[in-house]
């Protein structure tokens, strides 16, 4: 695999069960590319560790006033020092090639994961996790992946230094031989604390990063209610904390890589020391005392690699972890549900939308409206309807780092999938489901670029995208669009829109994506609060332009609002997660006290007393509609 050659046409179903496991599946995905770095790697560091036998060699060869070995001496070091440059410089680049390889497989599985799980994927993880996920973390990953090439063509040459000291000079390569090993694993008792404090660092890292996003989010709210200062202390305190956890972080990488300076010192003055013992009693030449010293010198360069890998080990583990915990995450909860050998057809077009677990029906081609008192079950309802079953979420089991890599099934509660037409959607293939059922949560994203990129979506093409906009009352917001072109551009299709649509107004914003979601024109719509936003007038007109487009198509809006809600052909009552009772909004309104309670706001004491007037909530709706 080459960097020209990503991304992957497919990166594989990775070993997500721990982060020990999913580090060596990357490491087996890549072993062309690590067989490569470790040949070049190999070919380098020989020729780092015959160099100290060249020179050993020419200077063997002045004390012995011998030009013809003096001239092999240098012909071996022009050798070498061919070896090195060509070998350091190939195994940099496939090195490199390795680590973005490793990182760019890591980030498209987590790109494909996200496209899986859609919305419902910051309902169980953080957004800030899956970004740091994607960002940080693929990077320390890859780190790791490329570093094991290099560290075991360092262990190659090591063994080869020890074992040509032994052959070369007996005394001293016995000294080396011992010392060699000893330098190598005096960090181990040190790594497991360091790599305790590197993950508290990360932990405080990610906490003060988190307070400051959510500070610069609600910046306008401090302003308004004068908290700046209160919100900047506590940022103030966390970013101490880091700075703490930082410091002490850095002190024991600090001292292990003390360790690693002052031990190999501590060799290479042994050497030197016995080594000229053994000249001065005539046991060794001089030469093989230069060599030897030579020797001790260039294991220092090899002997960096191997805390570059505990190091690297260390950091990549936890983030490691944290990728797997994300890849882990699964569409459905359906975790035991026996594996199919063919895929499920689509349902027949024209079937009803039914969620077993609610009790909730959605008519098909029907305009269908459902109120929920709790906001947050709304959303998951949303989900659900999706074909994202928001119970029973799977978590990876190797929570506590030990690397057994065996999973720990928590208790699942498996609920029923939302079937269509009878057909289960989370059995349909993924590319299927989304074709049939699309899902507009309460808070859609706005991605930058023209409006005519906004509405480039896979669709039925039934719809077109200027009369989604009217649907949807969007002739205020072109009218703004072309406005602010600075490019002077006629057509509102080719006016740009700023990043998550901040130079428009929350209104604008929701109903350039209720027409995008409108444009799909998918066999079952499911709209979540989509006029939340809007006055009622231009609610009014948005739930005709809904129902008229949609027409003989099924559509869900999960709403309380009156002029949605009157609108429906069928109003549905969530209460307590079970469907209650259904209707027309106003059959509802006369006859059932808990949905009057929940679209008119009604206390307990106005339901004691009597409720409200329905009458006049009519005629109000009435003098709308008419004004609409």
């Amino acid at each position: 695999m080459q960097i020209s050659d990503l991304p992957y046409p497919d990166p594989g179903v990775p070993d997500a069960r721990s982060g020990p496991r999913f580090l060596l599946w990357l490491g087996r995905g890549q072993l062309g590319g690590q067989l490569k770095s470790l040949c070049w790697g190999m070919l380098h560091f020989s020729g780092v560790a015959g160099l100290p036998y060249a020179v050993g060699l020419g200077v063997g060869a002045v004390a012995d006033h011998e030009p013809n070995r003096l001239l092999l001496a240098g012909a071996l070091l022009l050798v070498i020092g061919v070896a090195i440059s060509v070998g350091d410089a190939m195994l940099h680049r496939t090195a490199v090639t390795n680590w973005i390889t490793a990182a760019a497989r890591v980030q498209q599985l987590l790109a494909r994961k996200t496209a899986e799980l859609g919305s419902a994927l910051t309902r169980r993880v953080a957004a800030g996790e899956v970004v740091a996920v994607s960002t940080g973390d693929v990077e320390k990953i890859g780190w790791f992946v490329e570093a094991v090439s290099r560290f075991l063509a360092a262990v190659f040459s090591v063994v080869l230094v020890c074992v040509g000291l032994l052959f070369f000079t007996p005394e001293l390569g016995v000294v080396v031989a011992v010392g060699v090993p000893l330098i190598a694993l005096a960090s181990l008792p040190l790594l497991p604390r360091a790599t305790q404090r590197a993950d508290v660092q990360r932990e405080k890292a990610g906490k003060a990063t988190e307070l400051a996003s959510d500070t610069v989010a609600g910046l306008r709210v401090l302003r308004g209610i004068g908290g700046e200062e209160l919100f900047l202390g506590r940022y103030r305190e966390a970013s101490q904390e880091v700075r703490k956890t930082a410091v002490r972080s850095a002190r024991m990488w600090a001292l292990i890589a003390a360790i690693q300076v002052v031990l190999p010192g501590a060799l290479m003055i042994t050497v030197v020391w016995y080594g000229a013992t053994l000249v001065s009693n005539g046991r060794i030449e001089v030469g093989e005392l230069v060599a030897a010293f030579s020797a001790v010198a260039t294991l220092l360069y090899p002997l960096r690699h191997f805390e570059e890998i505990a190091m690297a080990y260390s950091f990549s583990r936890p983030s490691a972890k944290r990728a797997a915990r994300v890849l882990s995450l699964t569409r459905t909860d359906a975790a035991e549900r026996p594996a199919r050998t063919e895929p499920v057809k689509a349902p027949a077009a024209g079937g009803d939308l039914y969620d077993p677990q609610t009790g909730l029906l959605a008519p098909a081609g029907r305009f269908t409206a459902v109120v929920c008192g709790d906001p947050d079950l709304a959303g998951r309802l949303a989900e659900r309807l999706g074909g994202h079953p928001m119970d029973g979420n799977q978590e990876p089991a190797d929570e506590d780092g030990d690397g057994d890599g065996e999973r720990e099934d928590a208790a699942v509660d498996a609920t029923p999938s939302v079937l269509l037409g009878g057909v289960a959607l989370d059995e349909l293939e993924l590319d299927t489901a989304r074709t049939l059922v699309l899902v507009q949560d309460k808070d859609p994203v706005l991605l930058s670029g023209t409006l005519r990129e906004l509405f480039d979506v896979p669709s039925s093409g039934a719809t077109p995208a200027g009369a989604a906009l009217d649907a949807a009352q969007c002739a205020d917001v072109l009218d703004a669009l072309l406005q602010s072109a600075p490019d002077g551009a006629l057509d509102p299709m080719d006016a740009r829109i700023t990043e998550r649509g901040r130079s428009l107004s929350g209104g604008q914003r929701q109903r350039l994506a209720l027409a995008r979601s409108l444009v799909t024109d998918p066999e079952v719509l499911v709209l979540d609060e989509p006029t939340s936003a809007v006055d009622s007038h231009t609610e009014a007109r948005i739930a005709d332009g809904i129902a008229a487009l949609r027409a003989g198509r099924t559509t869900v809006v999960l709403a309380s609002s009156p002029l949605l809600l009157d609108r429906a052909d069928r109003v549905v009552l969530i209460d307590g997660g079970t469907a209650v009772a259904a209707g027309t909004h106003r059959e509802l309104l006369h006859g059932e006290p808990r949905y009057r309670a929940v679209v008119t706001r009604e206390t307990e004491e106005e339901q004691r007393l009597g409720g409200l007037e329905l009458t006049e909530l009519e005629e109000a709706l009435t003098e709308i509609e008419e004004s609409a």
